[in-house]
């Protein structure tokens, strides 16, 4: 009886000592790599001149078009007179869905002015978007 239990009890300590070791590495698996933002709007992001509206609010709708990140992102939306450096609208909206909805006042009569969408990934900062269009006031 001894000379069985002996083989047994020393095949136990052995697959307690190796069975641990096959279970992998140890360290979580890479999260999947994050796709390249892409985005819409209305009016479109295509550099162009919108024609002239009365205003005095001007709608403007950001839709993300890729995979949302797991995190969310973050739109900003600057308006500024064209030969301006600086902006008379400014507006930064963090979110998961993938419309966010923005209204530009404050908008000068008769200049050109431009409007830019910069999208970014919260969790990867340089997963960026932008994108531009002209407009005016009449």
């Amino acid at each position: 009886m001894k000379n069985f239990l002996l083989p047994i009890l020393i095949a136990a300590g052995i697959a307690l000592i190796t069975l641990p070791a096959c279970g992998g590495s140890g360290s979580d698996p890479e999260p999947p790599a994050e796709e390249n933002l892409a985005i819409t709007a209305n009016p479109a992001l295509n550099g162009q001149q919108e024609s002239p509206s009365p205003g005095p609010n001007f709608p403007l709708a950001v839709t993300v078009t890729s995979k949302m990140p797991p995190q969310g992102v973050t739109v900003e939306v600057v308006a500024k007179e064209e030969s301006s450096s600086s902006g008379f609208y400014s507006d930064t909206k963090t979110t998961s869905s993938s419309v966010s909805n923005f209204v530009i006042t404050n908008t000068p009569a008769t200049v050109s002015c431009r409007v830019t969408v910069t999208v970014t990934s919260i969790s990867k900062p340089a997963n960026k978007a932008t994108g531009f269009y002209f407009y005016s006031k009449k």
